[in-house]
């Protein structure tokens, strides 16, 4: 759809919900769902997807500012960090004022106090990012999806990005370039850096054929290029083609070392994470533990009495192995419904779960055992809200904590810590 044809409509914001749109309504009483707006202001919309009760749209005008709004960093900051139009201030408020609604539109009775924990550097802090391609008639370019839609708009990178990122991934993009690749045969490029800036990246392409290009090598730490399903939207690891260099990376994590690879499950926002971490390590003190959901290990290893750690990522399980190999905890690769028996009444149990939230057999084990603590990570309190509702009958909540993880977008981290009644 061009954009002379849009559908134009007007609407007021009266607040921002879970997902990151502002919500208003309109003369028909539909609800709009409006991407770049904050609660108060006026706007003028373009309709990208309408449904029986609502529409969902972006901002082309602000008829009526809100004084919290300010200018973005990327012109394109819909795609990674819709939030960039307001001051940091509003975001925290507006995502402990979310959090809160979440909790009680699941009907969770909490009387404590509801804080929202956050680092006042909101720039740059993603350790991983993932971009897309585009090609024109000057060249390949990285590319990002526009909110809402399956188009795509070319992007030098994100100011979310930690700055080494995005210059490996443009120097990648320009080498590919120069090899006459053509974005069709690209999906995508995944780039992850630590602490010390160094930087390993994989490229997802849908050709099995892929040349290799030598000048690929040292371009960054490590270069893994793979082939991926072209039936498949998603970039999966199909098959490695080539890798050039060591692909894996160290982290330094409360005194632990921690080391993964590209294609790992590891926090993007370490300095937020190592916070929460410390959290958690207060509630469970010396007390064993089961680290349920555990990835590499970052919260498990780092705890002080972790016994078992359950993960059902074969890759994350490999790094796994080695990051526990010090702390003399048993690694079991498995599903966590199907690892039911490691749950019991005599240790305390980590859970870090995916957006889905629990397994109700996970559910269903915890309330016939009972765990003396729960420690629940979550980065979809809609789903943690759901699970501790269900375990309210046989827990009490010693306290929830919502972290900004991410910075410049709507997504919240909350931790609920559980104790048996």
């Amino acid at each position: 759809m061009t954009p002379n044809k849009l559908q134009l409509l007007e609407v007021k914001i009266d607040k921002l919900v879970h997902g990151g749109q502002g919500i208003g309504t309109l003369e028909s009483g539909k609800k709009a769902l409006v991407w770049g707006v904050l609660p108060g202001e006026t706007v003028q919309f373009s309709v990208i997807k309408k449904r029986s009760d609502y529409v969902e749209g972006v901002a082309q005008k602000i008829i009526k500012k809100s004084e919290k709004r300010q200018e973005p960093k990327n012109p394109e900051y819909l795609s990674t960090s819709p939030w960039q139009i307001m001051d940091y201030s509003a975001e925290n408020e507006h995502k402990k004022i979310i959090l809160s609604e979440t909790l009680t539109r699941a009907k969770v009775e909490y009387a404590g106090n509801l804080d929202l924990i956050f680092l006042n550097e909101p720039w740059h802090y993603r350790n991983k990012m993932e971009y897309s391609f585009f090609g024109d008639d000057s060249g390949l370019h990285l590319a990002l999806f526009n909110r809402g839609t399956h188009h795509k708009q070319i992007v030098s990178g994100s100011s979310i990005a930690r700055k080494e990122i995005d210059e490996t991934a443009n120097k990648i993009c320009k080498i590919l370039d120069e090899n006459a690749v053509r974005a069709s045969d690209l999906k995508s490029i995944i780039l992850r850096s630590n602490n010390d800036g160094k930087v390993v990246c994989a490229i997802f392409t849908r050709d099995k054929n892929f040349k290799k290009i030598d000048e690929l090598d040292k371009v960054c730490q490590g270069v893994a290029v793979v082939f991926s399903n072209p039936k498949s939207p998603a970039s999966v690891r199909t098959r490695d083609l080539y890798i050039y260099g060591d692909i894996s990376l160290t982290e330094e994590i409360n005194r632990n070392i921690i080391k993964y690879d590209v294609f790992s499950f590891f926090q993007v926002n370490l300095g937020i994470f190592q916070e929460s971490l410390t959290q958690i390590n207060q509630f469970i003190g010396d007390e064993p533990a089961i680290d349920f959901y555990s990835g590499v290990g970052a919260i498990g290893v780092c705890l002080k009495n972790t016994k078992l750690l359950v993960e059902s990522d074969k890759n994350n399980i490999h790094w796994a192995k080695i990051n526990a190999k010090n702390s003399g905890a048993k690694v079991v690769y498995a599903l966590s419904e199907k690892a039911l028996e490691y749950i019991n009444a005599q240790h305390v149990l980590v859970l870090d779960p995916p957006r889905a939230g629990l397994h109700t057999d996970v559910i269903n084990k915890i309330l016939e055992v009972k765990p003396p603590k729960i420690s629940y990570l979550s980065c979809n309190p809609s789903t943690q809200a759901r699970d501790i509702k269900l375990l309210e009958n046989a827990y009490k909540i010693q306290k929830i904590t919502g972290y900004n993880f991410f910075p410049r977008t709507p997504h919240i981290e909350a931790l609920a810590l559980l104790v048996r009644k």
